[in-house]
């Protein structure tokens, strides 16, 4: 089922290549859309904000160990392009290795420091025992999350964009079921989700490491490359290390936003945590086709094409804006539906600030999609630098804006909604720039360079 992206026509090859993904990815939110709604519907608002807040928590530890799958998976899809298949599979046993090493150390750090780090948010005293008994449940999962993304990152930097897809698939039904009898069933409370989705997790990510051990052979951890070359650990650090940062960048920008959130209380920490779920689920496919770009263009590079990339770059802007633009006006014009799914009617304080922050964040998702396509082209060509550049500007505009009009009392939380669009659209104009000055080394230079 392995796909060569360095053939055929380049818009049909890269969303074919891409939905996949972007189905794969909307059932995962399936995860945590399953825990919203069903806590949110049948145990309230307290247990609907500690559930949320838990969720951008793990979004933020996870995010480590999901950059360093990213930029292996580049370095994967690098040398599948040049065809290596011997350099490919010491790349694979190296990578494990290394992200399963970073995994554990996490696992164990966020067991031991839990009360500090709910200290650091800033999580109200009436929700603070549901989100540590959630969290305390949810952090058992993390091994299998590490699993489910190392291998689907290894087949999607192959071509193979179906199989992680059927995993997810799978996994999302049962967490739906077990959510359901859990929570309503066993009257379990948060922990009864958080239990559902761990179990979940783990079938995905057992399910997708024993495929790939049975069916693909030459992708099994070799023996004889645990001893990697300093050479290859080298490659890997510059990818995986890079995107990692840029990951965790992005994310601890988001959790230091949300301990801001808290601040305002219970009612603003249950409409963002209802409202990011929306938001999250609306411009999930375009990060995903940003990601299936980031898999073209480093096939691509790894065979030297440089105008199929250069195409590939054209057509993968214009069908981003056009999916943008469609997503936009659904989530602005039925913010407050899509927030009824989670929110009961009664609630009006939460629906109000729900449908403020999805108006402001709908309006603008041309500039999210434009840096998820920036962020994976600059990966892919060996620039993952650059990534986390662009990520410092976009999170770092956002979290000092968000403090500083916030403490304003005539906007208030307003100011945390604008300021996200903001630094989408400083991060855009920065790496549009510096494309366009670089545009000759980052194709000519770099491909002399591999010669």
């Amino acid at each position: 089922m392995q796909k060569n992206l360095t053939q055929g026509p380049v818009g049909k090859t890269l969303l074919l290549f891409s939905l996949p993904m972007i189905v794969g990815n909307l059932l995962q939110q399936l995860y945590n859309i399953a825990d919203t709604l069903i806590v949110g519907r049948f145990l309230g608002s307290g247990a609907l904000a500690a559930v949320g807040s838990s969720y951008t928590l793990m979004t933020f530890l996870t995010s480590v160990f999901l950059g360093l799958c990213m930029g292996s998976g580049a370095v994967f899809s690098i040398r599948f392009g040049e065809g290596e298949m011997e350099k490919l599979q010491e790349s694979i046993t190296a990578a494990f290795l290394l992200i399963f090493t970073v995994t554990a150390a996490l696992n164990f750090l966020v067991f031991l420091l839990i009360d500090p780090i709910l200290g650091l948010l800033q999580v109200p005293e009436e929700i603070y025992g549901m989100m540590r008994g959630y969290l305390w449940v949810i952090f058992w999962g993390i091994p299998a999350v590490f699993l489910y993304n190392f291998y689907a990152a290894l087949l999607r930097a192959v071509g193979n964009s179906v199989v992680p897809l059927v995993f997810l698939a799978a996994c999302a039904v049962l967490n739906i079921v077990l959510d359901l009898w859990f929570v309503l069933g066993f009257s379990w409370g948060v922990k009864g989700a958080a239990a559902a989705t761990v179990m979940s997790q783990y079938v995905s990510g057992v399910g997708i490491a024993l495929y790939t051990w049975k069916t693909q052979t030459h992708f099994r951890i070799q023996r004889k490359y645990l001893c990697p070359r300093r050479q290859v650990l080298k490659e890997l650090a510059q990818f995986s290390f890079l995107t990692s940062v840029q990951q965790s960048v992005m994310n601890l920008g988001i959790l230091m936003v949300q301990g801001l959130v808290n601040s305002f209380g219970t009612v603003i920490m249950a409409a963002f945590a209802a409202a990011v779920k929306i938001d999250s689920f609306a411009y999930m496919p375009v990060q995903d086709f940003g990601n299936a770009f980031s898999t073209f263009v480093a096939q691509n590079f790894g065979a030297k094409k440089e105008e199929r990339i250069r195409e590939g770059i054209r057509k993968a802007v214009g069908m981003a804006f056009v999916f943008c633009v469609l997503i936009s006006c659904g989530v602005f014009f039925f913010a407050r539906p899509l927030l009824l799914i989670f929110v009961q009617p009664q609630e009006s304080e939460i629906l109000a600030a729900g449908v403020e922050y999805l108006r402001i964040e709908g309006a603008f998702y041309c500039g999210i999609g434009c840096l998820f396509l920036l962020y994976g082209f600059y990966r892919a060509v060996k620039l993952p630098g650059m990534s986390v550049v662009l990520t410092v500007i976009s999170l770092g505009t956002r979290v000092v804006l968000a403090y500083l009009l916030s403490s304003v009392e005539s906007i208030g939380v307003l100011g945390i909604w604008w300021s996200v669009p903001i630094g989408w659209a400083l991060a855009d104009l920065v790496g549009f720039v510096y494309y366009r000055m670089k545009k000759k080394y980052l194709f000519h230079t770099l491909f002399t360079e591999k010669g």
